[in-house]
């Protein structure tokens, strides 16, 4: 967009949440170049966040309110910008609502800022990641045959959205990965993706929503809300209980794995052949050849921390899913990877040696628990309060949240990342496989799942 920066310049506004992830960092270098008189607020303190505020020092029209937020900095400014993980009903956002001032989100504001795009936006609780890189890959590919530019943006790390506006151009494609809170946006400005995917639904952020999965879900259906007749909605099969067919606005696609199911794909999983096939989807809507999408999809080499093989160290697989920070996410890729056999006695053998656990997101471990005790042949864990749900520790206070079952396999907790893998692997014969599958937030040990991710990835690879 040729004006982007007039639409900020001089104009007053409150950043709210600053984070460490690099996403809110490249916002707030995006609008103090483009002159916007900025004032970042974070619960966090300086010394928390040294690294941003090294990065931003150069900008001199930015003001810093840290460790705390002031209800003074919500009044008298021209705009709003809440961070992600902000919660809907602060004070502070409330406070800036009575003021009639206008509260706005990267993405949501991006697509109301661009010129006129096709966007195309990926939501579900499992497979969102693996099904916009998917989408992301097969158009990317096309470029040429398309005539348009592809960009990606969204809940990725390290790419800051707001910045997209330097380079997206009248016509191009515009595909974002969207969480339930970067969707609260959405409804903020009652505006929907061009095309929208909806992959799955399940319990997860129930801490967040203090278990209100209808609030989640509210959230979500942003996606798709305030689409057009010509817009596009695609589900899975599983969806189509949740997702009433006179409530879609515009066109409605059930895409079906079944079609795909003998193309060639390195990721395993059939959830995963799931997210291929609303990739594929996605692409035939944009008349691209099925063998364009074909190559382009057995050319695709997997995504980092998502049932990525990251090495076969002495015969044993070792497999990082550390984006699996929900339970139920955790027990499809136990369910995907296990060989399960039995000796002479009759007895289950698995080669499954599972790393796991982590901060309790209030979230059912029954399911988990009991794909633990059959499919695992060893679990090796994480510290924290979700840990100590799957061993029993925790008082049952909610036989529905916690339930009744705890682990029954071997199991051991390590302090550290290194003693964890290092213990994994004293577990591991040749033939083995080992799968760093959380199961639960990374808050405790770690300060995100990036952090957690990036030293596991660093453990692995200095295996020799």
């Amino acid at each position: 967009m040729q004006n982007y920066k007039q639409q900020f310049k001089g104009k007053k506004i409150t950043i709210m949440g600053l984070g460490l992830l690099g996403r809110g960092i490249g916002d707030t270098i995006f609008l103090a170049e483009c002159g916007a008189d900025l004032l970042v607020t974070d619960l966090k303190t300086k010394e928390q966040l040294t690294t941003p505020l090294k990065v931003l020092s150069k900008y001199k029209n930015i003001q810093y309110v840290l460790g705390e937020h002031r209800i003074k900095d919500f009044r008298e400014k021209d705009m709003i910008i809440r961070a992600a993980v902000v919660p809907y009903d602060s004070l502070y956002i409330r406070e800036a609502r009575k003021n009639n001032i206008p509260i706005e989100m990267d993405v949501s504001l991006l697509i109301k800022s661009a010129p006129k795009i096709t966007v195309i936006g990926v939501t579900g609780t499992r497979g969102k990641s693996m099904t916009t890189t998917l989408i992301y890959k097969i158009l990317k590919d096309n470029e040429k045959f398309l005539g348009k530019n592809v960009h990606i943006g969204g809940n990725f790390r390290d790419i800051a959205t707001l910045p997209l506006l330097k380079k997206i151009k009248k016509g191009d494609i515009l595909v974002c990965e969207l969480d339930s809170w970067q969707l609260q946006g959405f409804g903020e400005a009652k505006v929907s993706p061009n095309i929208s995917v909806f992959t799955t639904f399940m319990p997860d952020h129930m801490n967040y929503y203090k278990n209100d999965m209808k609030r989640y879900f509210e959230d979500k259906t942003n996606i798709y809300k305030y689409q057009k007749k010509e817009d596009v909605l695609i589900i899975l099969p599983e969806m189509k209980k949740l997702i009433n067919e006179n409530d879609v606005m515009g066109k409605y696609i059930v895409a079906k794995s079944d079609n795909i199911f003998d193309w060639e794909f390195i990721v395993p999983g059939n959830y995963n052949r799931d997210n291929l096939a609303c990739a594929v989807e996605v692409s035939k809507l944009f008349n691209i050849p099925e063998k364009n999408i074909k190559k382009a999809v057995a050319n695709f080499r997997g995504l980092e921390g998502r049932m990525q093989l990251l090495k076969v160290y002495k015969g044993i697989k070792i497999y990082n899913d550390n984006n699996a920070t929900t339970p139920e996410a955790t027990t499809v890729g136990i369910r995907a990877l296990a060989n399960i056999k039995k000796d002479d006695k009759g007895n289950h053998t698995s080669n499954l040696i599972l790393i796991c656990g982590g901060a309790d997101k209030n979230l059912p471990v029954e399911n988990l628990i009991k794909t633990i005790n059959e499919y695992c042949k060893v679990v090796v864990m994480i510290p924290g309060t979700g840990t100590d749900r799957l061993i029993g520790k925790v008082p049952n206070k909610s036989k529905e949240i916690i339930g009744n079952n705890k682990l029954s396999i071997k199991s051991q907790i390590i302090k550290n990342l290194d003693g964890i893998v290092k213990t994994a692997l004293e577990y591991a014969k040749k033939g083995d496989i080992i799968l760093f599958s959380p199961a639960f937030a990374s808050f405790g040990m770690f300060n995100n799942e990036y952090e957690r991710n990036d030293l596991f990835i660093k453990i692995i690879k200095k295996l020799k």
